[in-house]
Protein backbone atom coordinates (compact mmCIF):
# COMPACT_ATOMS: atom_id res chain seq x y z
CA UNK A 1 0.00 0.00 0.00
CA UNK A 2 1.14 3.64 -0.43
CA UNK A 3 2.99 5.38 2.37
CA UNK A 4 -0.31 6.78 3.65
CA UNK A 5 -3.96 6.38 2.73
CA UNK A 6 -6.82 8.60 3.82
CA UNK A 7 -10.35 7.37 4.43
CA UNK A 8 -13.34 9.57 5.25
CA UNK A 9 -16.04 8.65 7.77
CA UNK A 10 -19.33 10.53 7.89
CA UNK A 11 -20.44 9.79 11.43
CA UNK A 12 -23.96 11.07 11.98
CA UNK A 13 -25.69 11.04 15.36
CA UNK A 14 -29.12 12.16 16.44
CA UNK A 15 -27.81 15.51 17.73
CA UNK A 16 -24.75 16.16 15.57
CA UNK A 17 -22.57 14.78 12.82
CA UNK A 18 -18.99 15.10 11.72
CA UNK A 19 -16.58 14.14 8.96
CA UNK A 20 -13.48 12.37 10.23
CA UNK A 21 -10.43 11.69 8.09
CA UNK A 22 -8.45 8.61 9.03
CA UNK A 23 -4.82 8.53 7.90
CA UNK A 24 -3.35 5.02 7.83
CA UNK A 25 0.32 4.28 7.11
CA UNK A 26 0.04 0.51 7.36
CA UNK A 27 0.65 0.39 11.10
CA UNK A 28 -0.90 3.42 12.80
CA UNK A 29 -4.18 5.26 12.34
CA UNK A 30 -4.49 8.97 13.08
CA UNK A 31 -7.69 10.98 13.04
CA UNK A 32 -8.47 14.48 11.90
CA UNK A 33 -11.87 16.14 12.25
CA UNK A 34 -12.75 17.92 9.03
CA UNK A 35 -16.26 19.26 9.51
CA UNK A 36 -18.98 19.20 12.16
CA UNK A 37 -22.67 19.95 11.81
CA UNK A 38 -25.79 20.02 13.94
CA UNK A 39 -28.69 17.59 13.72
CA UNK A 40 -32.03 17.23 15.43
CA UNK A 41 -35.69 16.65 14.60
CA UNK A 42 -38.17 19.43 13.89
CA UNK A 43 -41.79 19.34 15.07
CA UNK A 44 -43.97 19.98 12.02
CA UNK A 45 -47.71 19.93 12.74
CA UNK A 46 -47.20 17.55 15.63
CA UNK A 47 -44.81 15.12 13.94
CA UNK A 48 -41.05 14.94 14.53
CA UNK A 49 -39.19 14.92 11.20
CA UNK A 50 -35.50 14.71 10.37
CA UNK A 51 -34.22 17.51 8.14
CA UNK A 52 -32.91 15.33 5.34
CA UNK A 53 -32.14 18.12 2.84
CA UNK A 54 -30.19 19.95 5.53
CA UNK A 55 -28.25 16.83 6.45
CA UNK A 56 -27.42 16.10 2.82
CA UNK A 57 -26.21 19.67 2.37
CA UNK A 58 -23.94 19.21 5.41
CA UNK A 59 -22.59 15.92 4.03
CA UNK A 60 -21.66 17.65 0.77
CA UNK A 61 -20.07 20.60 2.60
CA UNK A 62 -17.93 18.16 4.57
CA UNK A 63 -16.83 16.39 1.39
CA UNK A 64 -15.81 19.72 -0.11
CA UNK A 65 -13.88 20.60 3.05
CA UNK A 66 -12.07 17.24 2.89
CA UNK A 67 -11.19 17.76 -0.76
CA UNK A 68 -9.89 21.25 0.00
CA UNK A 69 -7.57 19.80 2.60
CA UNK A 70 -6.40 16.57 0.96
CA UNK A 71 -7.08 17.08 -2.72
CA UNK A 72 -8.12 14.00 -4.66
CA UNK A 73 -6.36 11.63 -2.29
CA UNK A 74 -9.28 10.22 -0.30
CA UNK A 75 -9.55 6.50 -0.93
CA UNK A 76 -13.16 6.02 0.12
CA UNK A 77 -16.04 7.37 2.17
CA UNK A 78 -18.66 5.61 4.30
CA UNK A 79 -21.61 6.76 6.38
CA UNK A 80 -22.83 5.49 9.75
CA UNK A 81 -25.93 6.71 11.61
CA UNK A 82 -28.39 5.68 14.29
CA UNK A 83 -30.70 2.75 13.54
CA UNK A 84 -34.43 2.10 12.97
CA UNK A 85 -35.29 5.25 10.93
CA UNK A 86 -35.74 5.16 7.16
CA UNK A 87 -36.58 6.98 3.95
CA UNK A 88 -39.06 5.89 1.28
CA UNK A 89 -38.47 6.51 -2.40
CA UNK A 90 -41.19 6.50 -5.02
CA UNK A 91 -41.19 6.40 -8.81
CA UNK A 92 -37.95 7.63 -10.37
CA UNK A 93 -36.31 7.50 -6.93
CA UNK A 94 -38.28 10.49 -5.69
CA UNK A 95 -37.94 11.10 -1.95
CA UNK A 96 -41.51 10.87 -0.68
CA UNK A 97 -41.07 12.58 2.68
CA UNK A 98 -38.56 13.63 5.26
CA UNK A 99 -38.07 10.60 7.57
CA UNK A 100 -39.91 10.63 10.88
CA UNK A 101 -37.78 10.57 14.04
CA UNK A 102 -37.92 7.46 16.20
CA UNK A 103 -38.87 9.61 19.21
CA UNK A 104 -42.13 10.63 17.54
CA UNK A 105 -45.29 9.59 19.37
CA UNK A 106 -46.81 7.75 16.40
CA UNK A 107 -45.63 4.39 17.77
CA UNK A 108 -47.18 4.86 21.23
CA UNK A 109 -49.14 1.68 21.98
CA UNK A 110 -48.49 0.21 18.52
CA UNK A 111 -46.22 -2.58 19.71
CA UNK A 112 -48.85 -3.95 22.09
CA UNK A 113 -51.50 -3.84 19.34
CA UNK A 114 -49.13 -5.65 16.98
CA UNK A 115 -49.03 -8.61 19.38
CA UNK A 116 -52.76 -9.09 18.70
CA UNK A 117 -51.89 -9.92 15.09
CA UNK A 118 -48.64 -11.83 15.65
CA UNK A 119 -47.66 -13.05 19.09
CA UNK A 120 -44.65 -11.49 20.73
CA UNK A 121 -42.90 -14.85 20.95
CA UNK A 122 -43.32 -15.45 17.21
CA UNK A 123 -41.95 -12.02 16.33
CA UNK A 124 -38.90 -12.78 18.46
CA UNK A 125 -38.40 -16.21 16.88
CA UNK A 126 -38.37 -14.62 13.43
CA UNK A 127 -36.19 -11.61 14.27
CA UNK A 128 -34.32 -12.19 17.54
CA UNK A 129 -34.66 -8.47 18.26
CA UNK A 130 -35.21 -6.51 21.45
CA UNK A 131 -38.72 -5.12 21.74
CA UNK A 132 -38.76 -1.32 21.64
CA UNK A 133 -41.72 0.72 20.53
CA UNK A 134 -39.73 2.73 17.97
CA UNK A 135 -38.39 -0.28 16.03
CA UNK A 136 -38.94 0.11 12.30
CA UNK A 137 -41.59 -2.63 12.27
CA UNK A 138 -43.87 -0.61 14.55
CA UNK A 139 -43.20 2.58 12.60
CA UNK A 140 -44.47 0.86 9.44
CA UNK A 141 -47.45 -0.63 11.29
CA UNK A 142 -48.29 2.86 12.59
CA UNK A 143 -48.18 4.21 9.04
CA UNK A 144 -50.51 1.48 7.82
CA UNK A 145 -52.95 2.06 10.70
CA UNK A 146 -53.00 5.78 9.86
CA UNK A 147 -53.63 4.92 6.18
CA UNK A 148 -50.49 6.80 5.24
CA UNK A 149 -50.49 6.91 1.42
CA UNK A 150 -46.69 6.76 1.21
CA UNK A 151 -46.74 3.01 1.77
CA UNK A 152 -48.91 2.57 -1.33
CA UNK A 153 -46.61 4.48 -3.67
CA UNK A 154 -43.20 3.60 -2.19
CA UNK A 155 -40.86 1.61 -4.43
CA UNK A 156 -37.70 1.58 -2.30
CA UNK A 157 -37.03 1.34 1.42
CA UNK A 158 -33.69 2.73 2.57
CA UNK A 159 -32.47 3.02 6.13
CA UNK A 160 -30.89 6.39 6.97
CA UNK A 161 -27.29 5.44 6.08
CA UNK A 162 -28.54 3.53 3.02
CA UNK A 163 -30.15 6.73 1.77
CA UNK A 164 -26.94 8.73 2.10
CA UNK A 165 -24.94 5.98 0.39
CA UNK A 166 -27.50 6.11 -2.42
CA UNK A 167 -27.10 9.88 -2.74
CA UNK A 168 -23.32 9.44 -2.81
CA UNK A 169 -23.07 6.51 -5.22
CA UNK A 170 -26.41 6.11 -6.99
CA UNK A 171 -26.61 2.51 -5.72
CA UNK A 172 -29.58 1.43 -3.58
CA UNK A 173 -28.62 -1.18 -1.00
CA UNK A 174 -29.76 -2.26 2.46
CA UNK A 175 -26.66 -2.68 4.61
CA UNK A 176 -26.64 -5.66 6.97
CA UNK A 177 -25.94 -4.10 10.39
CA UNK A 178 -28.62 -1.43 10.03
CA UNK A 179 -31.13 -3.83 8.46
CA UNK A 180 -30.99 -5.92 11.62
CA UNK A 181 -32.35 -3.01 13.69
CA UNK A 182 -35.72 -3.08 11.90
CA UNK A 183 -37.27 -6.09 13.66
CA UNK A 184 -38.15 -7.61 10.32
CA UNK A 185 -34.79 -9.19 9.51
CA UNK A 186 -34.26 -12.88 10.29
CA UNK A 187 -30.69 -13.30 11.61
CA UNK A 188 -30.82 -17.10 11.40
CA UNK A 189 -31.87 -17.13 7.74
CA UNK A 190 -29.77 -14.01 7.11
CA UNK A 191 -32.57 -12.44 5.10
CA UNK A 192 -35.66 -10.28 5.46
CA UNK A 193 -38.51 -11.77 7.52
CA UNK A 194 -40.89 -11.51 4.57
CA UNK A 195 -43.51 -13.80 6.10
CA UNK A 196 -43.73 -11.56 9.17
CA UNK A 197 -44.26 -8.45 7.06
CA UNK A 198 -46.92 -10.26 5.06
CA UNK A 199 -48.79 -11.10 8.26
CA UNK A 200 -49.03 -7.37 8.99
CA UNK A 201 -50.00 -6.52 5.41
CA UNK A 202 -46.83 -4.47 4.90
CA UNK A 203 -45.11 -4.14 1.52
CA UNK A 204 -42.07 -6.32 0.89
CA UNK A 205 -41.27 -5.38 -2.71
CA UNK A 206 -39.65 -2.19 -1.40
CA UNK A 207 -36.85 -4.16 0.29
CA UNK A 208 -33.52 -4.67 -1.44
CA UNK A 209 -30.83 -7.30 -1.21
CA UNK A 210 -28.90 -7.00 2.05
CA UNK A 211 -25.20 -6.14 1.63
CA UNK A 212 -22.48 -6.88 4.20
CA UNK A 213 -20.12 -4.28 5.69
CA UNK A 214 -17.13 -3.83 3.43
CA UNK A 215 -19.19 -3.83 0.23
CA UNK A 216 -17.80 -1.39 -2.35
CA UNK A 217 -20.77 0.36 -3.94
CA UNK A 218 -18.67 2.13 -6.56
CA UNK A 219 -17.41 5.60 -7.28
CA UNK A 220 -19.06 8.84 -6.21
CA UNK A 221 -21.84 10.01 -8.51
CA UNK A 222 -20.41 12.09 -11.32
CA UNK A 223 -22.04 15.32 -10.15
CA UNK A 224 -20.82 14.77 -6.56
CA UNK A 225 -17.29 13.98 -7.74
CA UNK A 226 -17.24 17.10 -9.90
CA UNK A 227 -18.66 19.42 -7.25
CA UNK A 228 -16.28 18.18 -4.56
CA UNK A 229 -13.21 17.35 -6.63
CA UNK A 230 -13.12 13.79 -5.26
CA UNK A 231 -12.89 12.03 -8.61
CA UNK A 232 -11.11 8.90 -7.33
CA UNK A 233 -13.07 8.33 -4.13
CA UNK A 234 -15.14 5.17 -3.76
CA UNK A 235 -18.23 4.67 -1.59
CA UNK A 236 -17.83 1.77 0.85
CA UNK A 237 -20.32 0.35 3.32
CA UNK A 238 -18.95 0.37 6.88
CA UNK A 239 -20.94 -1.14 9.71
CA UNK A 240 -23.47 1.56 8.89
CA UNK A 241 -25.34 1.23 12.18
CA UNK A 242 -23.19 3.41 14.43
CA UNK A 243 -23.05 0.80 17.18
CA UNK A 244 -21.68 -1.80 14.77
CA UNK A 245 -18.86 0.58 13.88
CA UNK A 246 -18.33 1.41 17.55
CA UNK A 247 -18.02 -2.26 18.51
CA UNK A 248 -15.53 -2.82 15.69
CA UNK A 249 -13.30 -0.23 17.35
CA UNK A 250 -13.15 -2.09 20.71
CA UNK A 251 -9.41 -2.62 21.29
CA UNK A 252 -9.71 -6.19 22.54
CA UNK A 253 -6.98 -8.74 21.87
CA UNK A 254 -9.52 -11.58 22.02
CA UNK A 255 -10.46 -13.41 18.86
CA UNK A 256 -13.40 -12.04 16.91
CA UNK A 257 -16.62 -13.38 18.39
CA UNK A 258 -15.05 -14.52 21.69
CA UNK A 259 -17.34 -13.84 24.66
CA UNK A 260 -14.94 -13.28 27.58
CA UNK A 261 -15.46 -9.50 27.29
CA UNK A 262 -18.43 -7.21 26.99
CA UNK A 263 -18.78 -3.79 25.42
CA UNK A 264 -20.70 -0.64 26.19
CA UNK A 265 -20.99 1.91 23.40
CA UNK A 266 -21.74 4.90 25.59
CA UNK A 267 -23.41 8.07 24.44
CA UNK A 268 -27.03 9.18 24.36
CA UNK A 269 -27.75 5.47 24.46
CA UNK A 270 -25.69 2.79 26.16
CA UNK A 271 -25.52 -0.29 23.96
CA UNK A 272 -24.22 -3.14 26.08
CA UNK A 273 -23.59 -6.72 25.06
CA UNK A 274 -21.29 -9.39 23.71
CA UNK A 275 -19.93 -10.24 20.28
CA UNK A 276 -21.01 -13.67 19.05
CA UNK A 277 -19.99 -15.68 15.98
CA UNK A 278 -23.65 -16.58 15.38
CA UNK A 279 -27.16 -15.40 16.31
CA UNK A 280 -28.52 -16.51 19.68
CA UNK A 281 -32.28 -16.80 19.42
CA UNK A 282 -33.57 -18.68 22.44
CA UNK A 283 -35.84 -18.29 25.44
CA UNK A 284 -33.14 -16.77 27.63
CA UNK A 285 -32.39 -14.01 25.14
CA UNK A 286 -36.12 -13.40 24.71
CA UNK A 287 -36.81 -13.25 28.44
CA UNK A 288 -33.96 -10.80 28.95
CA UNK A 289 -35.24 -8.72 26.01
CA UNK A 290 -31.83 -8.75 24.34
CA UNK A 291 -31.34 -8.19 20.65
CA UNK A 292 -29.50 -9.89 17.79
CA UNK A 293 -28.01 -7.15 15.67
CA UNK A 294 -25.51 -7.51 12.88
CA UNK A 295 -21.85 -6.92 13.48
CA UNK A 296 -18.78 -6.69 11.28
CA UNK A 297 -16.80 -9.67 10.07
CA UNK A 298 -19.80 -11.99 10.08
CA UNK A 299 -20.45 -11.53 13.80
CA UNK A 300 -23.63 -10.75 15.71
CA UNK A 301 -24.00 -8.20 18.47
CA UNK A 302 -26.05 -9.75 21.27
CA UNK A 303 -26.96 -6.66 23.24
CA UNK A 304 -29.43 -4.59 25.15
CA UNK A 305 -30.27 -0.96 24.44
CA UNK A 306 -30.06 1.02 27.69
CA UNK A 307 -30.93 4.65 28.13
CA UNK A 308 -27.54 6.31 28.59
CA UNK A 309 -26.42 9.90 28.92
CA UNK A 310 -29.70 11.09 27.42
CA UNK A 311 -30.82 11.49 31.04
CA UNK A 312 -27.93 13.85 31.79
CA UNK A 313 -28.14 15.69 28.47
CA UNK A 314 -31.82 16.43 28.97
CA UNK A 315 -31.30 17.61 32.55
CA UNK A 316 -28.69 20.07 31.32
CA UNK A 317 -30.94 21.26 28.49
CA UNK A 318 -33.87 21.80 30.85
CA UNK A 319 -31.86 23.70 33.45
CA UNK A 320 -30.23 25.91 30.83
CA UNK A 321 -33.64 26.72 29.37
CA UNK A 322 -34.73 27.71 32.87
CA UNK A 323 -31.76 30.09 33.15
CA UNK A 324 -29.64 28.01 35.53
CA UNK A 325 -25.97 29.00 35.39
CA UNK A 326 -22.74 27.37 36.45
CA UNK A 327 -19.81 28.55 38.54
CA UNK A 328 -18.70 30.95 35.81
CA UNK A 329 -22.12 32.57 35.52
CA UNK A 330 -22.58 31.03 32.07
CA UNK A 331 -25.06 28.28 31.11
CA UNK A 332 -24.24 24.91 32.66
CA UNK A 333 -21.45 23.02 30.94
CA UNK A 334 -20.39 19.40 31.43
CA UNK A 335 -17.77 20.35 34.01
CA UNK A 336 -20.46 22.05 36.10
CA UNK A 337 -22.55 18.88 35.96
CA UNK A 338 -19.59 16.74 37.03
CA UNK A 339 -18.96 19.01 40.02
CA UNK A 340 -22.63 18.97 41.03
CA UNK A 341 -22.77 15.17 40.78
CA UNK A 342 -19.63 14.69 42.84
CA UNK A 343 -21.02 16.86 45.63
CA UNK A 344 -24.24 14.81 45.95
CA UNK A 345 -24.79 11.81 48.20
CA UNK A 346 -24.42 8.56 46.26
CA UNK A 347 -26.91 5.67 46.11
CA UNK A 348 -29.78 7.63 47.66
CA UNK A 349 -32.52 7.02 45.06
CA UNK A 350 -32.82 5.04 41.85
CA UNK A 351 -34.80 5.08 38.64
CA UNK A 352 -35.29 2.57 35.87
CA UNK A 353 -33.43 4.41 33.07
CA UNK A 354 -35.51 2.59 30.46
CA UNK A 355 -38.92 3.48 31.87
CA UNK A 356 -41.22 5.16 29.36
CA UNK A 357 -41.30 8.29 31.49
CA UNK A 358 -37.75 9.07 30.31
CA UNK A 359 -38.14 8.49 26.56
CA UNK A 360 -39.02 12.09 25.71
CA UNK A 361 -40.17 14.21 28.66
CA UNK A 362 -40.26 17.98 28.35
CA UNK A 363 -38.68 18.34 31.82
CA UNK A 364 -36.24 15.50 32.61
CA UNK A 365 -35.38 16.60 36.21
CA UNK A 366 -39.09 16.69 37.07
CA UNK A 367 -39.60 13.29 35.43
CA UNK A 368 -36.81 11.83 37.59
CA UNK A 369 -38.21 13.41 40.77
CA UNK A 370 -41.74 12.25 39.94
CA UNK A 371 -40.50 8.70 39.35
CA UNK A 372 -38.78 8.64 42.73
CA UNK A 373 -41.97 9.91 44.38
CA UNK A 374 -44.09 7.31 42.59
CA UNK A 375 -41.76 4.51 43.75
CA UNK A 376 -41.77 5.88 47.34
CA UNK A 377 -38.09 6.82 47.44
CA UNK A 378 -36.39 9.98 48.69
CA UNK A 379 -37.02 12.73 46.14
CA UNK A 380 -33.79 14.40 44.89
CA UNK A 381 -33.76 17.93 46.31
CA UNK A 382 -30.91 19.43 44.27
CA UNK A 383 -29.58 19.34 40.75
CA UNK A 384 -26.62 17.27 41.93
CA UNK A 385 -28.92 14.75 43.60
CA UNK A 386 -30.90 14.40 40.37
CA UNK A 387 -27.71 13.78 38.39
CA UNK A 388 -26.38 11.33 40.98
CA UNK A 389 -29.66 9.41 40.88
CA UNK A 390 -29.41 9.13 37.10
CA UNK A 391 -25.74 8.08 36.99
CA UNK A 392 -26.06 5.56 39.82
CA UNK A 393 -29.09 4.04 38.10
CA UNK A 394 -27.27 3.70 34.78
CA UNK A 395 -24.37 1.91 36.53
CA UNK A 396 -26.81 -0.44 38.29
CA UNK A 397 -28.44 -1.20 34.94
CA UNK A 398 -24.99 -2.05 33.58
CA UNK A 399 -24.53 -4.63 36.34
CA UNK A 400 -27.90 -6.21 35.70
CA UNK A 401 -27.18 -6.38 31.99
CA UNK A 402 -23.70 -7.83 32.62
CA UNK A 403 -25.25 -10.70 34.60
CA UNK A 404 -27.60 -11.33 31.69
CA UNK A 405 -24.69 -11.34 29.23
CA UNK A 406 -22.94 -14.01 31.30
CA UNK A 407 -26.05 -16.17 31.44
CA UNK A 408 -26.58 -15.87 27.68
CA UNK A 409 -22.96 -16.67 26.80
CA UNK A 410 -22.27 -19.16 29.60
CA UNK A 411 -18.92 -17.40 30.05
CA UNK A 412 -17.45 -15.33 32.86
CA UNK A 413 -16.83 -11.82 31.58
CA UNK A 414 -13.64 -10.35 32.97
CA UNK A 415 -13.46 -6.99 31.24
CA UNK A 416 -15.90 -4.27 30.25
CA UNK A 417 -14.83 -2.18 27.28
CA UNK A 418 -16.53 1.22 27.18
CA UNK A 419 -16.13 3.16 23.96
CA UNK A 420 -17.52 6.41 22.59
CA UNK A 421 -17.94 9.97 23.76
CA UNK A 422 -19.52 8.87 27.04
CA UNK A 423 -16.09 7.72 28.24
CA UNK A 424 -15.42 11.38 29.05
CA UNK A 425 -17.79 10.96 32.00
CA UNK A 426 -15.17 9.59 34.37
CA UNK A 427 -17.64 9.33 37.26
CA UNK A 428 -19.84 6.92 35.34
CA UNK A 429 -16.84 4.86 34.19
CA UNK A 430 -15.64 4.46 37.78
CA UNK A 431 -19.18 3.73 38.95
CA UNK A 432 -19.40 0.97 36.33
CA UNK A 433 -16.19 -0.61 37.63
CA UNK A 434 -17.33 -0.36 41.27
CA UNK A 435 -20.89 -1.50 40.69
CA UNK A 436 -20.01 -4.41 38.37
CA UNK A 437 -16.82 -5.30 40.28
CA UNK A 438 -14.99 -5.68 36.97
CA UNK A 439 -12.03 -4.08 35.27
CA UNK A 440 -13.21 -1.36 32.90
CA UNK A 441 -11.17 -0.28 29.87
CA UNK A 442 -12.30 2.96 28.23
CA UNK A 443 -11.53 4.23 24.76
CA UNK A 444 -11.27 5.03 22.02
CA UNK A 445 -13.52 8.08 22.30
CA UNK A 446 -14.11 8.45 18.55
CA UNK A 447 -15.27 4.84 18.40
CA UNK A 448 -17.86 5.01 15.63
CA UNK A 449 -15.66 7.03 13.28
CA UNK A 450 -12.69 4.74 13.90
CA UNK A 451 -14.74 1.59 13.27
CA UNK A 452 -16.16 3.12 10.11
CA UNK A 453 -12.68 3.99 8.83
CA UNK A 454 -11.12 0.63 9.67
CA UNK A 455 -13.91 -1.23 7.85
CA UNK A 456 -13.03 0.82 4.78
CA UNK A 457 -9.39 -0.19 5.27
CA UNK A 458 -10.43 -3.86 5.39
CA UNK A 459 -12.48 -3.39 2.21
CA UNK A 460 -9.45 -1.85 0.48
CA UNK A 461 -7.26 -4.80 1.50
CA UNK A 462 -5.00 -2.56 3.56
CA UNK A 463 -5.97 -4.49 6.71
CA UNK A 464 -6.60 -8.22 6.43
CA UNK A 465 -9.43 -8.73 8.95
CA UNK A 466 -11.21 -7.43 12.06
CA UNK A 467 -8.59 -8.77 14.47
CA UNK A 468 -5.81 -6.95 12.65
CA UNK A 469 -7.95 -3.80 12.57
CA UNK A 470 -8.34 -3.98 16.34
CA UNK A 471 -4.59 -4.47 16.71
CA UNK A 472 -4.08 -1.24 14.75
CA UNK A 473 -6.59 0.52 17.02
CA UNK A 474 -4.82 -0.74 20.18
CA UNK A 475 -1.51 0.64 18.98
CA UNK A 476 -2.96 3.94 17.72
CA UNK A 477 -5.17 5.26 20.54
CA UNK A 478 -4.85 5.70 24.28
CA UNK A 479 -7.10 3.81 26.64
CA UNK A 480 -7.75 4.21 30.37
CA UNK A 481 -8.26 1.56 33.03
CA UNK A 482 -10.70 1.76 35.94
CA UNK A 483 -10.44 -0.84 38.70
CA UNK A 484 -13.12 -1.52 41.33
CA UNK A 485 -12.65 0.36 44.61
CA UNK A 486 -12.70 -2.34 47.33
CA UNK A 487 -14.14 0.13 49.83
CA UNK A 488 -17.26 0.76 47.75
CA UNK A 489 -18.22 -2.77 46.66
CA UNK A 490 -20.38 -3.50 49.72
CA UNK A 491 -22.44 -0.34 49.28
CA UNK A 492 -23.00 -1.11 45.61
CA UNK A 493 -24.02 -4.70 46.45
CA UNK A 494 -26.65 -3.39 48.87
CA UNK A 495 -27.88 -0.84 46.34
CA UNK A 496 -28.04 -3.47 43.61
CA UNK A 497 -30.20 -5.78 45.70
CA UNK A 498 -32.60 -2.91 46.28
CA UNK A 499 -32.52 -1.95 42.58
CA UNK A 500 -33.33 -5.48 41.40
CA UNK A 501 -36.18 -5.85 43.85
CA UNK A 502 -37.61 -2.48 42.84
CA UNK A 503 -37.51 -2.84 39.06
Amino acid sequence: MPKRKTYLAVDMGASSGRHLAGHFDGETLTLEEIYRFENGPANIAGTLFWNLPGLWSSVQTGLQAAAARFGDNITSVGVDTWGVDFALLGKNDTLLSNPVCYRDARTDGVMEKAFQTVQRSEIFQQTGLQFMQFNTLYQLIAMKAAQNPLLDIAESFLMMPDFFHFLLSGEKSNEFTDATTTQFFNPVKNDWAVDLLNRFGLPTSILRKVSPPGTVLGNLRKNIAESTGLTKTKVVLPGSHDTASAVMSVPTASKTGQTDWAYISLGTWALMGIESPQPIVNETVSNFNFTNEGGVGGTMRILKNICGLWLIQECRRTWNQQGRTGKTGLPLDWEDLNWMTQAAKPLASFIDPDAREFLGPTDMPKAIADFCAKTKQPIPQSEGAVLRCALDSIALKFRRTLEMCEKISGTKIDTLHIVGGGTKNLQLCQAAADCCNRRVITGPIEATGIGNIMMQAVAAGDVSNIEQARQVIRSSFEVAEFLPNPNSISAWDTAYEKFVNMF
